[in-house]
């Protein structure tokens, strides 16, 4: 699932997002690490954390299945757990384009000067994707969880 918002977010005109799975230190992780390796592309990169290391995770204050989504200046725009975290919701999607596209957290001097036009077609199409559920007359459009539902199987 990561290797498709990676390759649809791609499509969009989002390049050069860093995409990196930490995989527990534990003996048995450890031990499943190939099986992790082998599920995501070589886009991806898995970091096979070290017994003896300080866990990532905890200096974080993470858990396992977390996102956490940095802007270019290395600044922590999101953190999502669970449920936001997974991937079937649009929460991990909308947060890496607001961090791609929002200066949230301030100017970064990393900014690439081209983003402007993709940034913007990427706001448009969100609105038009709304305007798009709005028109359904489902009869349950006012409620917000469910855009994102809809939004979901176009």
């Amino acid at each position: 699932r990561l290797e498709d918002l990676r390759v649809k977010l791609e499509n969009e005109g989002l390049v050069n997002i860093s995409y990196v799975v930490v995989n527990h230190q534990g003996t048995y992780s450890q031990r499943k690490f190939h099986l992790l390796k082998e599920s995501v592309s070589d886009y991806i990169t898995v970091y096979q954390q070290d017994e003896q290391q300080a866990d990532v995770w905890t200096t974080l204050n993470g858990n396992k299945d977390d996102f956490l989504i940095y802007d270019r200046c290395g600044r922590l725009v999101y953190h999502l757990g669970l449920p936001y975290s997974f991937l079937s919701f649009q929460y991990v999607e909308e947060s890496i384009k607001i961090a791609y596209c929002e200066n949230k957290c301030g100017n970064c001097s990393y900014t690439e000067p081209d983003i402007d036009g993709i940034c913007e077609n990427i706001t448009k199409k969100a609105d038009e994707k709304l305007a798009e559920i709005e028109l359904q007359p489902t009869g349950q459009h006012s409620h917000h969880h469910d855009l994102h539902r809809h939004r979901h199987h176009h």
